[in-house]
């Protein structure tokens, strides 16, 4: 058996692998770069290689790390540190074993997005830097840990660490009574849309920011001085201004900047009530790499996220679900780079944030559809119909959230000329559902309803 042969075990040692998946062969390799018995968190690297003659698409292989934790009340918070595949094309979630052993009660899965791509036979996925730690930010103990082994400081075969692909366990042995669980040979059918859920939708039919259906439709114009971005920059409402394209009404979010703070004039729209949780979130965005005129490199920010207050350092009840575009880079990245970043809570002073993210070192210049989800297990990020990052605990948001869009200047390193320049950022549409799941397509379907039907506006969102 080409497993059996790969691992230089004994077969019996294996979980038997079905007929139906014989033509996978994949294998588990780990390493630690943390060998104590205690440490400030857990550091399992990862490699999965391709020891059969087909290629096998990541997205749908799983593994599990299994690990005891420190009590029945300790949770735990993944990270990737870095992949040749990219953090942002994997994913980690944590799960409790109806089994416990002596050496094990939960387990970490990690998986695969559409982005990690395929292993062609012979391929590894090189390295996998993951990690995890207590959310009490507590010492941990991992030499109870199933999968653990400290002396394993060089990759080699990980026989307590198991693979999945297709509800087969191709690779490991899980502690006793504990194999992963078979999904459901019938993949489970898109749920329908519930026809009466509460549902916000706004297609920005506006003469100006200062008309007054602006604040009825429920919309804060920001104005004034303050964060983010550069001290001293100023938010202006005149900036956003409204234009019709292709037979819709477009918001432009337009940024100016001499390379001076005062000179710097920024723009944000957000919702006045805190009523949005669980749902879907989607907006079609025009991102813009280069400015109308002038010079171009700064550190610009083009957003749409969702987000709750931070009342408190740490503050446990704050969260925010971001898509942010960086056509110029800025915080240490040098060219276009967008990210997608859930956030637990954070402290300014000194910095220390707890957050997950994803990100992708392209262009997205030109328009998009942005799709976010949040259910009472995870927070899912689209980007034109494409999975691009899934998040978990304990990155859910607890309390209800505002809906933003805001177009920043980060700093003013990124380009020094006196020069005046203006970026734009433009939106077609915001659109959320309330307690529903939605896929890309029937996010598509319901904005052509509205739009047949004449709906420029709705809101049916109950206030928190």
């Amino acid at each position: 058996m080409a497993v059996c042969t790969a691992a230089g075990l004994a077969c019996a040692a294996l979980v038997t692998v079905p007929a139906s998946a014989a033509t996978d062969s994949l294998t588990a390799q780990y390493r630690t770069s943390a060998g104590g018995a205690t440490a400030d968190q857990s550091e399992p690297w990862l490699e999965i290689t391709n020891t059969g003659t087909t290629s096998v698409p990541l997205a749908g292989v799983t593994l599990r790390y299994y690990f005891k934790s420190d009590g029945p009340n300790v949770t735990y918070r993944y990270a990737c540190s870095w992949a040749v595949k990219g953090c942002a094309n994997i994913t980690g979630t944590f799960g409790t074993l109806a089994n416990p052993t002596a050496t094990a009660d939960r387990y970490l899965e990690i998986g695969f997005t559409a982005g990690a791509g395929s292993l062609a036979p012979g391929q590894n996925t090189g390295d996998m830097q993951l990690r995890f730690y207590r959310s009490d930010w507590q010492t941990l103990t991992q030499s109870d840990d199933y999968s653990f082994n400290g002396s394993q400081t060089t990759y080699a075969n990980a026989p307590k660490v198991t693979l999945q692909r297709g509800g087969a366990v191709l690779w490991g042995t899980a502690p006793a009574g504990n194999d992963p669980t078979t999904p459901p040979t019938t993949p489970p059918t898109t749920p329908p849309v519930d026809p009466n859920a509460p549902a916000l939708f706004d297609d920005f039919n506006y003469a100006t920011s200062a008309d007054a259906a602006v604040q009825q439709h429920g919309w804060t114009v920001k104005s004034g001085q303050g964060g983010p971005g550069v001290p001293g920059a100023t938010w202006s409402p005149q900036d956003i201004t409204f234009q019709s394209s292709g037979g819709n009404s477009i918001m432009n979010l337009r940024l100016t900047t001499d390379g001076t703070a005062s000179g710097t004039k920024e723009t944000e729209l957000q919702t006045t009530a805190r009523k949005f949780k669980n749902g879907t979130y989607a907006a079609r965005v025009k991102f813009n790499d280069t400015p109308t005129g002038g010079p171009d490199g700064d550190h610009v920010n083009q957003t749409f996220f969702t987000f709750t207050p931070l009342n408190a350092p740490m503050d446990p009840d704050y969260s925010e679900q971001d898509f942010e575009y960086l056509p110029n880079g800025g915080w240490g990245e040098q060219s276009n780079i967008m990210y997608e970043t859930s956030w637990e809570t954070y402290n300014p002073d000194p910095w220390n944030a707890v957050n997950a993210h994803g990100q992708q070192r392209q262009s997205y210049d030109g328009w998009h559809d942005l799709l976010l989800t949040v259910d009472n297990t995870s927070i899912t990020y689209y980007i034109d119909g494409q999975v691009v990052a899934t998040h978990g605990e304990p990155y859910l948001p607890e309390t209800p959230q505002w809906i933003d869009f805001n177009h920043w200047l980060i700093d003013l390193n990124g380009q020094t000329s006196s020069t005046p320049r203006s970026y734009n950022q433009q939106v077609d549409y915001v659109y959320f559902i309330k307690d529903q799941v939605l896929s890309p397509a029937q996010v598509t379907s319901k904005i052509a309803g509205y739009r047949s039907a004449g709906t420029t506006f709705t809101d049916t969102v109950p206030g928190s």
